[in-house]
């Protein structure tokens, strides 16, 4: 019996010493800067509040016996955007302050080593210098303004890295770009990609009065064969009220009045009747 409640206050004894200790995750991509910790005394007044640390699940050589330590990733043998988790383990009745967590938020370093784009729209461009996995937004100037039309996820290597993906461009000239951003919030941007002439087929409103609107706006090629656009739809105030990709807007619902088509590469002025 005493066998068995001296293996009781053992097991009690650790288990109380596990849960006496907190744990804090970091975790993002390697920028090439280390992380500082601010490390204050335990509330008892004996000895400091972090008690381990751990890097990519590997131990920590790092001097941690201090007011301030650095943990050092060197001795990891990490490239710039490799992935970096850092446990640190701390008493529960004190708190350990990571100064610099921003260290390891990606940023955006891309260089553009090439880019391309068909008739058809497949859009192509390799990259090198990432330093972390950000999206790439793809923008094309539409309407006289610059539009997302697509994202891509980017692979944060390195080295060279080779994206593709197929977009929908209106008929005529298409200029495009890429930007992407970082936690700064400050956006990077690509230099112009222009597509002189795309295979697409310029688009008409094939309405017979397009200020004679009763309900449904139609798009057609100059063969008079029905034919999908992006398309936005706008009210006199600025508001967009429809908006999207296909051969037909149904403007059924709206109110009778004067509004504006975006479609193609063009803007007409209709009325609903």
């Amino acid at each position: 019996m005493k066998k068995t409640i001296g293996l009781l206050s053992i097991i009690l004894t650790i288990s109380l010493r596990i849960s006496a200790n907190q744990e804090m995750i970091i975790e993002g991509t390697y920028q090439g800067e280390n992380l500082y910790v601010q490390n204050p005394f335990a509330s008892s007044g004996v000895g400091f509040c972090v008690t381990n640390v751990m890097v990519n699940g590997q131990q920590s050589i790092d001097e941690i016996n201090s007011s301030a330590f650095e943990i050092d990733f060197s001795s990891y043998q990490l490239v710039k955007g490799a992935p970096v988790k850092v446990k640190i383990e701390y008493k529960d009745d004190c708190s350990p302050r990571v100064l610099n967590p921003d260290v390891l938020k990606p940023s955006s370093t891309f260089v553009i080593s090439s880019m391309n784009i068909t008739p058809d729209g497949l859009f192509t461009f390799s990259t090198t210098n990432e330093s972390g996995q950000l999206p790439f937004v793809i923008e094309q100037k539409r309407w006289n303004v610059w539009m997302k039309v697509a994202t891509i996820n980017g692979k944060g290597l390195e080295g060279k890295n080779d994206y593709s993906i197929q977009l929908k461009p209106h008929s005529g000239k298409n200029i495009y770009r890429i930007k992407q951003v970082d936690h700064t919030r400050k956006p990077r941007y690509s230099p112009e990609k222009k597509l002189i002439k795309s295979s697409v087929k310029e688009v008409f409103i094939a309405n017979e009065n397009p200020l004679k609107i009763e309900g449904v706006v139609q798009f057609t090629d100059e063969s008079g064969n029905e034919v999908s656009t992006l398309y936005e739809v706008w009210n006199t105030t600025g508001v967009i009220i429809r908006k999207g990709f296909g051969s037909k807007v149904n403007l059924s619902d709206v109110e009778k009045g004067e509004y504006f088509v975006r479609y193609d590469n063009k803007t007409d002025q209709i009325k609903k009747i």
